[in-house]
């Protein structure tokens, strides 16, 4: 499958992907081709795309989001099913709101609304500088603080958060030795209402350590047990949200994050 766009084909490739996760008896493999920006560029995707067909005898799945009219109509000339996400909603936009669109390439993830771009840059300098348990004087800033053992994807979700969505998050790894605590650790205590913890299944945190520390006690699996159940018994106690983070992407851990901190409706 071809994800092809006049931009970075973010936006397109995460389309695809939502429409092709309802088809889980298929492997697909997928090739970006971005920045295809003139009729140039979109015949040179046209060849890779033939090529593509030429050499398995099956037309491929092409999805893309041009906005240049003839570029489109090169594109969908290429020996395969494509399937254009401008011509799907552009046209019946235009009829609901009564204007002509502008037809600009590269809007959807440019720099344009500055106050918003520079606010997602200074959130991810936020999260790096607060990443692990770093400068927990800071934590006054963070709008959400998230908690749990190691390696239970909380660097990944603040970085997400911050890159996507310009929210301030810090992270912070509870130690064996705070897991016996009836109570909050210090620095977190004081905020509560801005933590949100992550949890993981012990099978899956004992694989993802194995890989990192092989033969250690980090990873022994009995390890891994004992500190998962004194983990979510301690946020538990103090009543902090719990996530369990086995089974899902990133994207859908930041949704739920922001969902359970009734976030979504007030960010800039």
């Amino acid at each position: 499958m071809f994800f092809v766009s006049d931009g970075t084909g973010v936006t397109v490739e995460t389309l695809g992907h939502s429409l092709l996760s309802q088809f889980e008896s298929f492997a697909f493999r997928p090739v970006i081709i971005p920045f295809v920006t003139s009729e140039d560029k979109a015949r040179a995707a046209v060849a890779r795309i033939d090529a593509e067909h030429e050499r398995t005898g099956r037309p491929p799945l092409v999805f893309s989001s041009l906005v240049d009219d003839r570029a489109r109509a090169i594109i969908e000339a290429a020996h395969a099913y494509t399937f254009d996400f401008f011509t799907a909603f552009l046209g019946r936009l235009e009829q609901a709101l009564g204007i002509a669109p502008n037809r600009r390439l590269g809007r959807a993830h440019g720099a344009g609304d500055t106050g918003s771009y520079l606010r997602r840059i200074d959130a991810v300098n936020f999260a790096l500088a607060t990443d692990d348990g770093l400068h927990t004087d800071r934590y006054e800033e963070a709008q959400i603080i998230l908690v749990g053992l190691s390696r239970v994807g909380k660097t990944p979700t603040s970085l997400y958060l911050a890159l996507q969505y310009g929210v301030f998050v810090a992270n912070y790894p509870l130690e064996e030795e705070e897991l016996d605590s009836e109570e909050l650790p210090p620095a977190l205590a004081p905020w509560r209402e801005r933590l949100f913890g992550l949890t993981i299944d012990p099978a899956r945190l004992t694989q993802i350590r194995t890989g990192r520390r092989p033969q250690s006690d980090y990873a022994d699996p009995v390890r891994v047990r004992r500190e998962l159940g004194h983990c979510e018994r301690l946020l538990r106690r103090h009543k902090v949200p719990l996530l369990d983070s086995t089974t899902i992407s990133v994207e859908e851990i930041a949704a739920t994050i922001l969902h359970k901190q009734e976030m979504i409706h007030s960010l800039p």
